[in-house]
């Protein structure tokens, strides 16, 4: 037997190295299949699933996130992790060998249940096996490589689909993941509370919790886009999923041991570390999902332009996330990174709102780096707070917690963001006065072009619209044009300041963070411990 303090640095860098392979190959597969998703409804003729592939593994991956987090709190960490890892790469072998789209999203949806196993584990791993001063800096580390992800993700999927066919992209997590899975297997511990009672299990619970979290997930994906929001499908899911959280909430109060458990919302730190991280995904999504947008659509360059508008936002994000984890692990402060980073993020989200048709490349990437840097500041703060506030035998569960909260505000800032643009669209479209734009003989009618106010905002309809305006139309076509990019840069101007809307809420929420440093301290349950190699 062995304690967690006789591991080596070699050994707890081996460990790093497995859990970083871990966050990197589950966040790209949350990125890699977007680039490849044409070649893949082409190949499988399921166009009109096109979403589906996306949007599962996110479901399925958030919902998986607090559930396995609890479990792993009574089983063991490293067994979940190795469940999650196996779960992942069993699905990615079944996504490569998909013949159908109903195959692929079912098989997505195995592979998404991978992904929120490890990730939930993950950082709950770090707060195992490493001291608080040493936790900072390797949570910034993991961390970063989201940021990574994002950058070589698009890429990635492109050349290996190009080169070597879409069913690569799923078949490339096999090397790299059974190489993280020997790393932990063999340099892990596995840790044991010493009790040998009877474990309980909350199945009642846990079908509650994913009876109300599926169809609130699928409502805040659908709406606006499959429903309206007004829609009687809409409106009777989200109505159910409130039902079924309220029974889960009467549950988890007499449950023995609860999936999660409702005194975590007595802890200050708790709420204001899930307030904060909700808010803090919520903003980023503005600028993640409506830059590429903004600069494909209303400044008209191509789709290699709007992926390297990114790169500077998830660049430096992924620097700012080493650095905040190195510097916190020196200085045990926590408060002051929350608060400036949100403050960082709120003025490159302000500058964001400035932009215009007539905005540069040159602008987007000075915006996009401010507001990479603030969010890679906080990113690791509030994982670290939870776990620096909790018992050792709760880190699971608050740091699942925590990554749930994260998932949910992307997903529901996502939806209403789109609703804002789509409405703004609307609304301005009904303004155009299109007897304005008849000055061709004989005049060409636009009606057909600003019908679907959505697909204004895809460059190929644009496109294949342009091919049928002739020659004689075209000036009325270009000042049409025009005033259709004015209407969508007005639109994402209002996500975007939505966006620093909700950056400024998460400054005032982050302030209310307790004061606490992360000090060098012994865990309270260190008796109970031991190590199996």
């Amino acid at each position: 037997m062995n304690t967690i303090e006789t591991l080596t640095n070699k050994q707890k860098n081996v460990i790093m190295l497995g859990l970083t392979l871990s966050v990197l190959l589950a966040a790209l597969d949350s990125t890699i299949v977007s680039t490849a998703m044409k070649n893949i409804t082409n190949d499988l003729n399921g166009l009109d699933l096109f979403a589906w592939p996306l949007t599962i593994y996110m479901l399925f991956s958030t919902i998986i996130t607090p559930i396995s987090g609890k479990l792993a709190d009574t089983f063991g960490r490293k067994l979940f992790f190795m469940i999650g890892a196996i779960t992942f790469l069993v699905g990615s072998v079944l996504c490569g060998l998909s013949q159908s789209m109903i195959q692929l999203i079912i098989f997505r949806a195995i592979q998404g249940l991978g992904c929120g196993i490890l990730m939930a584990n993950t950082f709950a791993m770090i707060g195992d096996i490493f001291p608080p001063a040493e936790r900072a800096k390797n949570s910034g580390i993991a961390y970063s490589a989201f940021g990574l992800a994002s950058i070589i993700g698009p890429l990635l999927g492109g050349t290996i689909t190009d080169h070597f066919g879409w069913r690569w992209i799923f078949y490339i997590n096999l090397p790299i993941g059974f190489l993280f899975i020997t790393l932990i297997l063999i340099t892990v511990p596995t840790i044991k509370n010493g009790s040998t009672a009877r474990r309980s299990v909350d199945y009642a619970g846990t079908a509650v919790l994913i009876a109300g979290l599926i169809p609130m997930l699928l409502a805040f994906t659908w709406a606006g886009k499959k429903y309206q929001w007004s829609s009687p499908v809409i409106i009777y899911m989200f109505a159910f999923s409130a039902i079924m959280l309220i029974v889960f909430g009467l549950i988890e109060r007499k449950a023995k041991e609860p999936i999660l458990p409702l005194a975590l919302f007595k802890d200050r730190t708790f709420r204001v570390a899930s307030t904060s991280v909700f808010l803090s995904n919520a903003s980023m999504f503005g600028a993640v999902l409506f830059i590429p947008l903004f600069v494909q659509v209303v400044l008209g360059k191509n789709a290699t332009n709007s992926g390297m508008a990114m790169a500077p936002l998830m660049l430096s994000f992924a620097i700012a996330s080493m650095l905040s984890g190195r510097v916190i692990s020196k200085t045990g402060k926590l408060k002051i990174f929350a608060v400036n980073g949100f403050i960082i993020t709120a003025i490159g989200f302000f500058f964001l709102t400035r932009f215009d048709a007539s905005s540069t490349i040159l602008q987007i990437n000075i915006a996009m780096i401010i507001s990479g840097l603030g969010i890679g500041l906080n990113m690791p703060v509030f994982t670290l707070a939870v776990q620096n506030a909790f018992q050792q035998n709760q880190m699971g569960v608050v740091t699942a917690a925590v990554q749930f909260f994260r998932n949910i505000g992307g997903t529901i800032a996502s939806a209403v963001f789109g609703a804002i643009m789509l409405s703004s669209i609307t609304n301005g479209i009904k303004k155009v006065d299109l007897t304005q734009f008849s000055s061709s003989n004989p005049p060409f009618d636009f009606s057909t072009m600003i019908t679907n106010p959505q697909a204004l905002t895809n460059v190929n309809t644009i496109n294949a619209f342009k091919e049928q305006v002739p020659p004689s139309a075209m000036d009325d076509f270009n000042k049409l044009l025009l005033r259709i990019n004015d209407i969508l840069s007005t639109s994402i101007q209002q996500v975007f300041m939505a966006s620093l809307l909700i950056a400024i809420a998460a400054i005032a929420i982050s302030l209310l963070l307790p004061n606490h440093s992360i000090q060098e301290k012994q865990r309270q349950n260190k008796s109970k411990l031991n190590i199996d190699r």
